[in-house]
């Protein structure tokens, strides 16, 4: 068994303009570096094995700016946000509206919920079989 300790990354520019970002790689505002830091302090004293997160900026400097070398920061893509596809960066309402029909569906030029779930279960199962009996740091 391996225990995940989860925090979300820090609030990006899209966050803050009610854009859901998907795969868009988007920045950390000046806030999501501020909560950053603040989610470093809250672990200093903590110990993991090694922190987990996308390979998207918003995930990995949320990693970096808090934990610095501390521990081993681990990019993977399979840890990514669901693909929005032609939805990437609309109004949230727009994605709000469609969220319940793309369960199965995929996004246009996207892709579904029940794909990102299969994504997510495939890391999940490489980290219990590479990591069992160790404490990691999840970043989303």
């Amino acid at each position: 068994m391996i225990t995940i300790v989860f925090e979300s990354h820090g609030t990006t520019f899209d966050n803050e303009q009610k854009l859901p970002s998907g795969y868009f790689d988007v920045e950390l505002s000046p806030l999501g570096v501020k909560q950053s830091g603040e989610m470093g302090e809250r672990h200093k004293d903590d110990h993991f094995d090694a922190i987990f997160c996308s390979d998207l900026q918003r995930s990995y400097k949320s990693a970096e700016i808090g934990f610095g070398t501390k521990w081993p920061i681990i990019k993977d893509a399979r840890l990514r946000e669901c693909n929005y596809g032609d939805y990437t960066r609309k109004p949230e309402i727009w994605l709000d509206d469609e969220k319940a029909r793309r369960i199965t569906v995929p996004f246009p030029n996207g892709e579904s919920y029940t794909e990102t779930t299969a994504r997510m279960k495939s890391f999940l199962d490489d980290l219990k079989k590479n990591y069992d009996g160790k404490r990691g740091g999840y970043m989303n």
